[in-house]
């Protein structure tokens, strides 16, 4: 791990297919040094992300959730103070 870099908890959504792929290239490393080190290779982070594995209309209703529970969960936090 790089001192230089800090670390921001950031939530995406990935396929299970290319959770399990990174989970293989893993090894000790961070998922962010896997996906690190493959764009530094030169790869597109396409082919790390899964890039075009939902058509359109199924990641517009995945976006669509992830907002929603991101709503929510921010609403529960609010309410908690």
């Amino acid at each position: 791990m790089r001192a230089d870099i800090y670390h921001v908890s950031k939530n995406i959504v990935i396929s299970d297919d290319v959770y399990r792929r990174l989970k293989r290239e893993q090894g000790d490393q961070s998922f962010s040094d896997v996906i690190r080190d493959h764009l530094e290779e030169g790869r597109r982070l396409a082919d790390v992300t899964g890039e075009g594995v939902l058509d359109q209309e199924t990641h517009s209703t995945v976006e669509a959730d992830v907002r929603e529970l991101s709503r929510r969960t921010r609403s529960r936090f609010d309410d908690e103070r």
